[in-house]
């Protein structure tokens, strides 16, 4: 817009500057030909001073030559003559200076009129450009303003987009940031999943025979997944709706009873006189509501009691609510048993004589109510009986209809508390109105002020079942019709009761196998050790290694433990072969030696216990113990026997000693080797830690460098858009600075040409 306005404003510039340079031509022009007849103008003047004076000095002459004329006439008619013929040379020349005057005068005149209609002219040319440089300083000043107004808020645009982009480019880091840690979090995962999922995939393939959630039939048996919460919920539930159901339930007696005492003291009191047979009978039934209201509460609290926290709570499993349904369909029997009788009762009671036309009316309307209750009474046992159909018969109700069918018993729970509003509504008009009958006792009295009492829990009561069931209604719906894991149903009762078999046994068996779990390492404890764990000397590999190391020991002794017993079993076959060549010459001595070489069956026990003991202690070199004892019989033969113990002992001791020192020398250096070979381990284990710690922080480094480079690069980046846009910026301003002078120079100069214009018009 700004730019569209500059090009018109240069435009109009332009067509002032060449308006206004016409003009000064024509100024030009018009001063020239001014100064030319300002010029004429004064020769003229001059011209006519001369003549007017000429023509004076001419009259003088004339008047003087008059009056010499007049005497001299007679005198001077010669001279007559010739003042005639310069008079008419005078005259001639008057007449023509007084048309050449004439004509000058008409110029004067023209040049006058003109003169002031030029300079009419140029004053409203002057007042007009005076208004149009005032209406072009409005505009400069308005576009001014307006410029300086677009400058500043270019600037403030300017900062703001400066500070947007800092918070952008941090925005942006922080994404990086975000996108990389994420990417690495669902790498790590899908490779988690992968791993999981091959892993599950070959513990079915190898571990599950077949699939049992294919067939409904053995799908019913699985144990579904158990909802605490909800059985809880449940059992809560269960436990609102029983204590509603003993109000209702007490209700039901007090209004039968009630019911009952009214038929035999209105119209005709019992104690009085004899009721009509009708009425007998319809008390007689009224009198057994016990036995028919009674089992609603014992069902209801069956039911409760079999929803428990360990149980699979649906519609399969609740068997107590068939018994439940059939105390309702027992009551509704009792209902319609009496229904006949109590509609003939309120018409007998409409025929007495007692009987006005209002309480008529208001019995009329019990009789309408009293079909309408046994018809909702009807409704319900009705749902319930459909309710209970999956405990027995699941093809009876399918899963898609238990939406529907509790839909239904909530609105007939409804209707059941607006029908016994109505009759609440009825019963207090029709026992306000028996008041006003002569007859009225006070038993009557009360005994309808019990009926309204016993109405009036009924209904508050069955309020109170309507609007817990319409509350709870999803709750229902969607709590009693899960069953087994990719089931949509149970199949049977006998199913559904396998499968509570099996869960109580799943649960017993859970309950086994639990045990008080030790105590464990501390989370900090744990995580300080974690360090001297994977650099330890004793860490896992070392002692494996350690392990293996003595495992191959304890199988050479083994090796030379046999080898040790066939030498034993070869020296006493030996000694035995000895003994017989010996046995003649050397019989005093044959004990003696046989004693010496009983020696070699303790020292293959010996050597039997050393392996045993070979992980704990050092391992003992015998080659030179057995050379000794191989070498014990050639010399015996040759020595006495005292002789030779002695030589034996000091032999065998110093041969000891011996052994005893080389041992503990092999099992020192032993031990330092292995404690030199476990440090080499660990710190071979700490270089290649160290080393694999460098290489992830490396790469860390290589990723903060690239991070950094490609920060740098986006600052470059950024910075080179600022630059751009900060010199767009400023060759808008310097062109219209350039333009705001140009226009102000244009309206200078307009200025001086008005101000030349009124200096020449003055």
């Amino acid at each position: 817009q700004l730019r569209a306005q500059n090009q018109v404003l240069k435009k109009g510039v332009v067509d002032e500057q060449a308006n206004s340079a016409s003009l000064k031509e024509q100024l030009k022009m018009k001063d020239q030909s001014l100064r030319k007849l300002q010029q004429e103008m004064d020769s003229l003047t001059f011209r006519n001073q001369q003549l007017a004076k000429r023509v004076e000095l001419l009259q003088d002459e004339l008047a003087l030559s008059e009056a010499r004329g007049k005497k001299n006439k007679k005198s001077v008619e010669p001279s007559s003559q010739l003042s005639q013929e310069q008079k008419s040379v005078f005259n001639e020349d008057l007449q023509k200076k007084i048309e050449e005057n004439e004509r000058l005068h008409i110029l004067f005149f023209e040049a006058d009129e003109q003169h002031k209609r030029l300079e009419a002219e140029l004053r409203s040319r002057l007042e007009v450009l005076e208004m149009d440089a005032a209406q072009h300083q409005a505009v400069v000043d308005s576009l001014t303003k307006k410029y300086t107004e677009t400058i500043e808020k270019l600037q403030n645009d300017k900062a703001k987009l400066e500070i947007k982009s800092q918070t952008l480019e941090r925005e942006a880091k922080d994404c990086r940031l975000r996108t990389e840690e994420c990417q690495q979090q669902l790498k790590n995962l899908q490779a988690a999943l992968g791993s999981r999922l091959e892993e599950s995939l070959c513990i079915i393939n190898e571990k599950v025979p077949f699939n049992d959630t294919r067939s409904s039939r053995y799908n019913a048996l699985n144990v579904p997944l158990h909802n605490r919460r909800n059985q809880l919920k449940l059992r809560d539930l269960a436990g609102q709706a029983m204590a509603f159901i003993q109000e209702l339930v007490t209700a039901l007696l007090n209004f039968h009873t009630y019911t009952e005492q009214k038929v035999q003291i209105f119209p005709i009191d019992s104690a009085t006189d004899t009721i009509s047979p009708l009425n007998q009978k319809f008390s007689q039934y009224l009198h057994e509501n016990a036995s028919y209201v009674r089992p609603l509460e014992e069902g209801m609290l069956h039911l409760f009691e079999s929803i428990t926290e360990d149980t699979v709570t649906v519609l399969e499993t609740t068997v107590k609510l068939k018994a439940f349904s059939e105390h309702l369909a027992s009551y509704l029997g009792f209902l319609r048993k009496i229904l006949p009788y109590q509609l003939k009762s309120l018409e007998e009671e409409c025929e007495s004589s007692l009987c006005t036309a209002a309480l008529r009316a208001r019995n009329m309307e019990l009789h309408r109510d009293m079909k309408r209750l046994t018809a909702v009474f009807e409704k319900l046992h009705t749902y319930v009986s459909l309710l209970a159909l999956p405990s027995t018969r699941p093809e009876g109700l399918l899963r898609t209809n238990y939406n529907f069918v509790f839909t239904n018993i909530a609105t007939s729970l409804h209707g059941f508390h607006d029908i016994l509003k109505d009759i609440s509504k009825h019963y207090s008009q029709k026992a306000a109105l028996e008041q006003e009958v002569p007859t009225a006792t006070q038993k009557l009295i009360t005994t309808n002020d019990c009926i309204l009492s016993s109405v009036a829990a009924l209904t508050n009561g069955a309020g109170k079942m309507a609007s817990f069931f319409s509350n709870n209604l999803d709750h229902f719906t969607t709590s009693l019709s899960y069953g087994p894991k990719g089931g949509a149903e149970f199949i049977s009762p006998l199913s559904a009761e396998c499968m509570l078999q099996y869960k109580k046994k799943a649960a017993a068996y859970i309950k086994s196998l639990k045990k008080p779990c030790s105590d464990s390492v501390p989370y900090e404890e744990a995580l300080a050790n974690r360090r001297v764990l994977l650099s330890s000397t004793e860490s896992r590999e070392g002692l494996a290694q350690q392990v293996q190391q003595s495992l191959e020991k304890i199988a050479k002794l083994e090796q030379e433990k046999e080898h040790w017993m066939l030498e034993a079993q070869l020296a006493k076959i030996k000694l035995e072969k000895e003994n017989q060549k010996l046995k003649n010459s050397l019989s005093g001595h044959l004990t003696e030696t046989i004693q010496e070489h009983s020696v070699l069956p303790n020292i293959a026990e010996q050597k039997k216990e050393t392996t045993e003991k070979s992980l704990r202690e050092p391992i003992k070199s015998t080659s030179l113990v057995r050379n000794l004892i191989l070498r014990v019989p050639i010399r015996v033969t040759n020595c006495s026997a005292p002789d030779v113990e002695s030589r034996e002992d000091l032999i065998k001791t110093h041969y000891m000693a011996r052994i005893a020192e080389l041992t503990s020398h092999l099992q020192l250096a032993d031990s330092k080797s292995v404690h030199f070979h476990a440090e080499c381990r660990a710190l071979a284990k700490r270089l290649s830690l160290a080393e694999k710690s460098k290489e992830s922080l490396t790469e860390e480094l290589k990723l903060s460098s690239q991070n950094i480079t490609r920060l740098q690069a986006s600052k470059l980046f950024c910075n080179d858009e600022l630059m751009t846009t900060k010199r767009s910026y400023e060759d808008q301003l310097s062109m219209m600075s350039d333009h705001l002078c140009s226009m102000n120079e244009t309206l200078t100069k307009q200025r001086e040409e008005i101000d030349t214009l009124k200096m020449t018009s003055k």
